[in-house]
């Protein structure tokens, strides 16, 4: 019991910390599971993102979804899922109302376009992170890069780009 009361406070710092969506929370996460509590290693914690990126929702519920449910189960994945979904959930019925007649104030609009960069940044270092660990010789580089300007330059959807590096990956490997 005490792990799964572990799970969902980890899971209630990620979410109630977060700024920017799932991209952004990815740093936290990787700093919560893999670095504090020692729950995953770093390729697990790779391969579930990987995991919660194609299946369909949003990234930061998945993967807390997923990485519960690789600690502890069912019992886990709830804890994981209330855990990242709850701040915000309290923030928006505290807050809906007021953001949406404030949507104007250019107060709460410079914060925003304070909180961009800082997005940027949290998912710039998710990158590099993830990067470290995924980019492991010269092929999955050479991988890296094909997906990288087919996504961007060839505007192939991520999911077909995704089932792309997998054969890649066969192929090559």
């Amino acid at each position: 019991m005490k792990l799964i009361i572990n799970i969902f406070f980890a899971f209630l710092k990620i979410g109630g910390f977060s700024f920017g969506g799932g991209y952004a929370m990815i740093p936290f996460i990787e700093k919560e599971i893999v670095n504090s509590h020692g729950w995953l290693n770093g390729a697990e914690f790779i391969d579930i993102i990987a995991i919660a990126e194609m299946t369909p929702g949003p990234i930061a519920i998945n993967s807390a979804t997923f990485v519960g449910y690789k600690i502890a189960k069912i019992q886990g994945a709830i804890a994981g899922t209330i855990g990242v979904i709850l701040v915000s959930f309290i923030l928006l019925i505290l807050t809906g109302k007021y953001l949406t007649d404030a949507k104007d104030s250019k107060v709460i609009n410079n914060i925003f376009i304070g909180i961009r960069p800082a997005v940027l940044g949290l998912i710039v270092a998710a990158a590099i992170s993830v990067g470290k660990t995924a980019l492991v010789d010269f092929r999955s580089c050479i991988i890296a890069v094909i997906i990288l300007f087919s996504i961007l330059k060839l505007k192939i959807h991520p999911i077909i780009c995704v089932i792309m590096a997998g054969v890649m990956g066969c192929v090559i490997y």
